[in-house]
């Protein structure tokens, strides 16, 4: 959902990139650093410190393999340290239950980064107009006034109102601690089998005296008490352990001025802020807020895309069967609320270099198919959706045709139609890539 202060931002960023790109393009004069940024901001990340007696004890509960039924399941199984806190698979989904045999239901996203995340809520599209850095100031100004706002699909809902924030696809957890709870307890994941049964678990494990000095004697005595308690203590290693947001890409050591990105890197930035391209930053916002804490790459919006069925999960073998996100099934608050269904949470995309599955359902595995679907979802789709018997292109195949309203189809690169030219080149969806890959963390400099 772009604002118009985002839309601003999103044109400086582009603005700053051209800026740097001509002063790569021979005949134009050079004003400093190939590939710098002329004009860096001081980026304000969190403090690193000891992780307190609390986060130490949320780690090794994180990494505790035993509350699961199959006993080789832990939350660091899905949720890998070395893949960025996201699964270390290159399966669309990750398997569970008591024989490692059962599909989740969707793809696991990332624990990155989500510290900062809002509550969920359904009301005004407010972006971050008040805490926004002005890249405007840093670069040229005179660039289209606003864009319009982005609608909510078209069944009815205001184009102003809409759901934000929330943890999971659906935004149905709205704590950490909470978010820790489903995984445990879901038959298809941890399979922990009950409330009880983890509890008694807990009392059994190595580190249960850990719970003693914290809370005292009494909580091994009180199931509910127990495990509320563990899942803050695992809300607070995520919160304290710097690798889940360090903040270390590529990326932000440019905003920096630390690092040059290469002119593929420059032109792929400026596409992605591009609101007539890849208009990648409308919801992936790029720019640090006004007060220096780093983009996230995400509005915390959700939005229907209306991505392709995946036919390698198996609940979608029954053809009834559709996951549609923020109205259910996995989530029973708002079923009744229809203008929201096909909604999924706008992933960050810190780190999406690293993954091998993508949208809410795993249906693609690589970056290139995710430029594809944007780029044809509109002016070819046949390129991106299967065929029915009869060789009609079946379009947004994994929702039911009374949803399919939902879909945005106003927004850019989705305000095409079959047979219009797609928003970028083979060359651009290149471009656009080589940028993503600077936002992995992890980045040193070569020299």
């Amino acid at each position: 959902m772009i604002s118009r202060t985002m839309w601003f931002l999103g044109a400086g960023l582009l603005a700053l990139a051209g800026a740097v790109l001509a002063a790569e393009t021979p005949g134009v004069p050079q004003t400093g650093q190939a590939g710098a940024n002329p004009n860096p901001v001081r980026l304000m990340r969190p403090p690193i410190a000891p992780l307190s007696a609390m986060a130490q004890l949320g780690k090794q509960i994180f990494y505790d393999a035993s509350l699961s039924s199959s006993g080789a399941l832990s939350c660091a199984s899905c949720h890998s340290p070395d893949h960025a806190y996201g699964p270390p698979n290159d399966g669309p989904v990750m398997l569970g239950g008591a024989t490692l045999s059962r599909q989740g239901a969707r793809a696991v996203p990332s624990l990155t980064y989500l510290d900062r995340h809002p509550n969920f809520s359904i009301g005004p599209d407010k972006g971050d107009d008040d805490n926004v850095i002005d890249l405007a100031q840093m670069a040229a100004l005179g660039q289209q006034a606003a864009r319009s706002t982005k609608t909510a699909g078209g069944s009815g809902a205001s184009a102003n109102i809409v759901p934000q924030g929330g943890l999971f696809w659906d935004g149905r957890a709205d704590t950490l601690q909470d978010q820790a709870l489903f995984p445990l307890l879901d038959p298809n994941e941890m399979d922990g089998g009950s409330a009880e049964i983890v509890a008694d678990k807990l009392h059994r494990a190595p580190y249960a005296q850990r719970f003693v000095e914290l809370f005292g004697a009494g909580v091994l005595n009180n199931r509910r008490l127990l495990i509320a308690e563990a899942m803050f203590a695992v809300a607070r290693y995520q919160v304290e352990e710097p690798s889940f947001h360090p903040y270390t890409s590529k990326y932000d050591d440019w905003l920096e001025g630390k690092a040059r990105l290469s002119e593929n890197e420059l032109r792929g930035l400026q596409l992605f802020n591009d609101p007539d391209k890849a208009n990648c930053a409308g919801c992936h916002t790029s720019a640090p807020t006004r007060d220096g804490l780093p983009p996230l790459f995400t509005d915390h919006q959700y939005e229907a895309l209306g991505a392709p069925r995946n036919a390698a999960l198996a609940n979608n073998r029954d053809p009834d069967h559709f996951d549609l996100g923020v109205c259910g099934p996995h989530r029973a608050d708002l079923t009744e609320q229809t203008q929201y269904c096909g909604m999924f949470l706008t992933p960050t995309l810190r780190n999406s270099a690293t993954r091998h599955a993508f949208f809410h359902n795993g249906v693609f595995s690589t970056l290139e198919q995710v430029l594809d679907f944007y780029n044809f979802r509109d002016t070819n789709p046949e390129r991106v959706f299967p065929r029915a018997a009869d060789g009609m292109v079946r379009k947004y195949d994994d929702l039911p045709l009374r949803y399919h309203a939902n879909v945005d189809v106003t927004d850019p690169p989705f305000d095409r139609h079959a047979g219009d030219k797609p928003a970028m080149t083979e060359q651009d969806e290149a471009d656009i890539i080589a940028f993503l890959k600077t936002l992995t963390d992890g980045y040193k400099p070569e020299n």
